[in-house]
């Protein structure tokens, strides 16, 4: 269905008009600079293309007061001197005679947005507006925001769909408290927020900005506040935020609809934020959205004022949401901050926040939360550590929100210039971070954008089933080639009950030619399907193929009763793991079995807590994921397991399927692996005891070598779930 891109150029007529060095950053030029980005790299002429129009009076009365609508209004007649006086009366703002219709267009066009991606028109999209919107308030402007545009456009989906579950995901450095006032009693919108805070020191200043700001009411517990305490976050701490906290919480809410307040401010050279995580990151953030509410994702520009960097996060943005593969994320996968047990805050400048603990005791209740503070070990009396107990628990059972301790001496990652000099490309980590990185790490942000060049043919299939009986969708190859026999007697004669099999001699010859063509950049995914009984011997000759193409790094994903091949080194090239029925095992850090789990929260556990950090932890070329007999998986799980592999390995995932159920599976699989959203995973079932206790064992085992798994605090006692 496509990707919207909702912009008008009028909304670049505000300006500052006299002199105010806070509020000078936000300038027409962040537009243009991410307009023309996006139409240099040819990703602007692939989208819908909407021309943003006003928003009626009675929209923006969807969310602000008529007395501060019609303040606004009277903007457009003031002079200079008016306006600077104005301004002088809010926090962080200025006013243009611009400024009312501007603003209107900023919220008419996330408005055209939700209409655009609700009603079918494209699965999703990007209003590209300013001024941004998430810091105003029912009667304030605050933060350069003047009207709520994400606000207005949640209280728009609810209104006109009868919406009734909204995730809004703010990655803007800045807590957008605006957002947050208007849903605080609300069920119906869960607000995540990742925010630099520095225990109160950074703006907007706000005790409501830290985590035990959690909402009111009824809507206690549909507000997540992860406060940064340091600068210098990375691409692992913002993953490891969606994967261990988000992302358990957004399954279990099972929104309709994910409206993003993006801003950029957050990405590697922006002044306000002084992170580092590098435009990349926000294309895996998205991909990582995209198996949440059918794909629905409706994304608005907040801040973002380092104007390369902002530039590059939104075409990576984008060129994920037209379905584009992701590109590496460079640098080790390991967060820079470090995650302390809840019950002792160790080193002397300690900030030990919150833990959230989700027993899995009865399905999730936000509204029955207690908060219990606790004294911590050998800490000054002013440091406390709050305890959120859930009745109830997320798919991950217990973990851990922000437990943070601050890193010192962390200089800026950049001079605080919002431009550079012609031909500079942003710096890369500040001298005196400590964050652990590869001296042979590459810059994670070269002065031109990376694109991951786009196959010819994205998915492919190689299946002895015709067309009409798979339905398969459009633009997807049915191949129909085949290896030269001779070599596929070649790789197949290891294994002699393959070579005497002519059907599965067959099989493996039509993957054998898949394989090639995804290893030669022909081809960015495929489907196979093994003779029955095949499917581990077929699997030990496209790993030993894969290698000999020169395959540094491979991730074997093996459900069911497959073994690993006895004569596969243990020596980091291959990170093989088999989710079955067995009991947990480490065979080494690179050899790893779990068991199936048969709740939803335990699959989702399992996914997001276990495989997706050791995926990104292991940074493979290709993903081979084999469904062997007896795996077990319902063809929803099997297709989140596949949307959510693309990210690690760039699209790059070879399928295995035994032909008996290729029928079933084929058509789900190919859908997403072409990049579109997965079917829902069906009632939420809380995680078993025994799956949590499992799992926790297992990270427990694996978290010295994968460090993205250290994000969980461990439980009170030694591998038992927290009661």
């Amino acid at each position: 269905m496509g990707t919207a891109l909702v912009y008008h150029e009028d909304m670049t007529a505000t300006r500052l008009l006299w002199d105010d060095p806070e509020c000078e950053i936000e300038c027409p030029e962040r537009l243009t600079a991410a307009l023309d980005g996006l139409r240099q790299r040819g990703l602007q002429q692939r989208c819908l293309c909407l021309s943003a129009c006003e928003a009626s009076e009675e929209e923006l009365g969807l969310v602000h007061s008529p007395e501060y609508v019609a303040l606004v209004q009277r903007t457009q007649t003031l002079d200079k001197e008016e306006l600077q006086a104005l301004s002088k009366q809010f926090d962080a703002v200025y006013f243009h005679p611009s400024t009312f219709h501007c603003a209107r267009l900023a919220v008419g066009a996330a408005l055209q947005l939700v209409d655009a991606v609700l009603t079918g028109a494209v699965h999703n999209g990007l209003a590209l507006v300013r001024p941004p919107g998430h810091h105003s308030q029912k009667a304030a402007a605050n933060g350069f925001c003047v009207f709520n545009n994400v606000a207005i456009a949640a209280k728009h989906a609810k209104q006109k769909y009868g919406l009734q579950r909204i995730l809004i995901v703010d990655w803007d450095i800045h807590h957008g408290q605006g957002i947050q006032y208007i849903f605080d009693d609300d069920p119906s919108v869960l607000y995540f927020s990742w925010h630099r805070y520095e225990h109160g020191r950074f703006w907007p200043f706000l005790q409501e900005s830290d985590s035990c700001a959690v909402g009111q009411g009824q809507g206690q517990g549909f507000t997540v506040n992860l406060p940064w305490n340091q600068v210098g976050m990375g691409n692992a701490d913002y993953l490891a935020a969606f994967l261990h906290v988000l992302l358990p919480l957004a399954f279990e809410f099972d929104p309709e609809l994910v409206l993003v307040s993006a801003g950029f401010d957050s990405a590697i050279g922006d002044p306000e934020g002084q992170m580092q995580a590098t435009p990349e990151c926000f294309a895996h953030l998205i991909q990582l959205l995209q198996v949440l509410a059918g794909g629905r994702i409706c994304a608005v520009l907040e801040g973002g004022y380092h104007l390369e960097s902002l530039s590059q996060s939104v075409c990576m943005m984008v060129q994920t949401l037209l379905g584009d593969p992701t590109p590496p994320l460079l640098g080790l996968m390991v967060p820079c901050q470090r995650f302390e047990d809840w019950r002792v805050g160790r080193g002397a400048e300690a900030a030990v926040r919150v833990t959230m603990l989700l027993p899995p005791i009865v399905p999730w209740s936000p509204s029955r939360v207690s908060r219990q503070p606790r004294p911590l070990t050998g800490q000054a009396s002013n440091k406390v550590s709050m305890t959120w107990t859930w009745a109830g628990g997320s798919s991950l059972g217990f973990f851990v929100v922000n437990v943070t301790v601050t890193r010192l001496d962390v200089a800026p990652v950049l001079s605080p210039s919002t431009h550079l000099p012609e031909g500079r490309s942003l710096s890369l980590l500040a001298e005196s971070s400590t964050c652990e990185v590869a001296e042979d790490t590459p810059s994670p942000l070269p002065g031109g954008l990376w694109l991951h060049p786009t196959p010819p043919v994205c998915t492919a299939v190689a299946l002895a089933v015709p067309d009409a009986a798979l339905a398969l969708p459009p633009r997807v190859l049915h191949q129909e080639g085949s290896a030269l026999r001779e070599e596929t007697e070649a790789w197949a004669r290891p294994h002699k009950s393959l070579v005497k099999d002519e059907k599965g001699l067959a099989a493996l010859g039509k993957i054998l030619c898949l394989l090639g063509r995804i290893l030669d950049g022909q081809v960015r995914s495929g489907i196979a399907a093994t003779a029955a009984c095949a499917t581990a011997a077929t699997l030990d000759v496209v790993i030993r193929r894969c290698l000999s193409h020169g395959a540094q790094r491979l991730l074997c994903v093996a459900l069911g009763q497959l073994d690993r091949p006895l004569d596969l080194a243990d020596d980091g090239r291959i990170l093989w793991l088999n989710i079955r029925g067995k009991e947990a095992a480490v065979g080494s850090m690179f050899h790893i079995s779990t068991p199936l789990p048969q709740t939803t929260g335990g699959f989702l556990s399992c996914i997001l807590g276990l495989v997706l950090p050791l995926a990104y932890g292991f940074q493979p070329d290709m993903v081979l994921m084999a469904l062997g007999p007896a795996y077990g998986l319902q063809n929803a799980q099997a297709a989140l397991l596949a949307a959510v592999l693309r990210g690690p390995a760039g699209g790059r995932i070879l399928a295995l399927v035994e032909e008996e159920s290729v029928l079933q599976l084929a058509k789900t699989l190919a859908q997403v692996l072409h990049g579109e959203a997965p079917p829902s995973l069906g009632p939420f079932l809380m995680a078993s005891p025994e799956e949590i206790q499992a799992l926790t064992c297992l990270k427990a085992q694996l978290e010295p070598r994968w460090k993205l798994l250290q994000v969980a605090a461990p439980p009170p006692g030694p591998c038992s779930p927290v009661a």
